[in-house]
């Protein structure tokens, strides 16, 4: 609420944080932004966007792509590293990815799992987030675009959706582009319902803006 984002701010700036952005549900996003711009001076600038979806009933597709789900290995990490880059420069994230620095991305926490077709070539990837407070979040969900269109993006989520509760999961979620009908209505079909639509705001100073 904005009284809350208003005590958060206080609280921050009396500890002698600097807060670069904030990424929330629409209505905290901005209440904290418009609260920060005021206390501090820094404009906040609209830099993401995307919409929460939880999983309802999981629902396989059909029918379901011809091969098999199975966990990524160790003597997969350069191929997943390839795929992590390519699914990076997809959706515009500034990341470098090699075997030096994959240890400090946001990638390499995560879990994943490909889809492969039957002579045991990967067509698709769904990395999912370690188990925090009984929920599990599905990212990124990435297919090649050569092997696009053949339902193999929605059989690698479900697979990875189903780990996801095998391993104790309560909430298994997931972010979509709200400008992607394509991605929005796969998701839908698989059992996921949207929840909330969140927004990124980066802090910029005055002079930031010159």
């Amino acid at each position: 609420s904005p009284a809350q984002a208003d005590s958060l701010a206080a609280r921050l700036l009396d500890g002698g944080h600097v807060a670069g952005g904030v990424r929330a549900d629409d209505t905290t996003a901005v209440a904290f932004a418009e609260v920060w711009r005021r206390r501090t001076g820094a404009v906040p600038v609209r830099d993401w966007g995307a919409r929460l979806h939880r999983l309802g009933t999981l629902t396989p597709p059909a029918p379901v792509p011809a091969g098999r789900g199975r966990p990524v290995g160790e003597r997969d990490h350069e191929h997943l590293m390839r795929w992590c880059r390519e699914f990076a420069a997809d959706v515009g994230e500034a990341v470098t990815i090699d075997a030096g620095t994959w240890a400090g991305t946001r990638f390499a926490e995560k879990r994943y799992t490909y889809w492969e077709t039957p002579d045991g070539t990967p067509v698709s990837m769904a990395g999912s987030n370690p188990l925090v407070g009984g929920q599990v979040r599905i990212d990124p969900v990435y297919t090649p675009a050569a092997s696009r269109g053949r339902g193999y993006a929605g059989a690698v989520t479900v697979h990875a959706s189903r780990a996801a509760l095998a391993a104790g999961a309560t909430d298994v979620v997931l972010f979509t582009d709200p400008a992607n009908r394509t991605s929005n209505a796969l998701y839908r079909r698989i059992g996921y319902l949207p929840l909330a639509d969140f927004t990124g705001y980066a802090f910029r100073q005055p002079a930031d803006q010159r």
